[in-house]
């Protein structure tokens, strides 16, 4: 019995990996084996970026939200202490915003947690 390659499927595996690839340099764009390598090792950059992001994200607003509570005499682990003590459960991004976006409001929610 002669073997059975199924060239439909390995040519469409190939060509998913290859289009995944567009826009690679050289080698890595056209050639399968290389292109595979490559495009493995991109997905798993960006698998870890996307983790890698949330953190940025979170210390970036820990700063900002210390910067301007700084400027209200408390410190932020202070401030996020009152925070849970008075019940305000507002996060990080909302509070980063406020700080930034909204001063005014920011600076009557620490004045009402002090």
């Amino acid at each position: 019995m002669p073997r059975s390659k199924n060239a439909v499927a390995s040519r469409a595996r190939r060509k998913r990996i290859l289009k995944q690839a567009k826009g690679f340099y050289g080698k890595r764009k056209n050639v399968y084996t290389v292109a595979k390598n490559v495009l493995e090792k991109g997905l798993t950059y960006s698998y870890v970026g996307r983790k890698l992001k949330k953190r940025d994200y979170r210390s970036l607003w820990i700063v900002r939200i210390n910067a301007a509570v700084r400027e209200e005499g408390l410190t932020y682990s202070e401030f996020i202490n009152k925070l849970k003590v008075k019940g305000i459960e507002l996060d990080r991004k909302v509070l980063a915003d406020l700080a930034m976006n909204n001063p005014e409001s920011f600076k009557t929610l620490v004045q009402s947690v002090k």
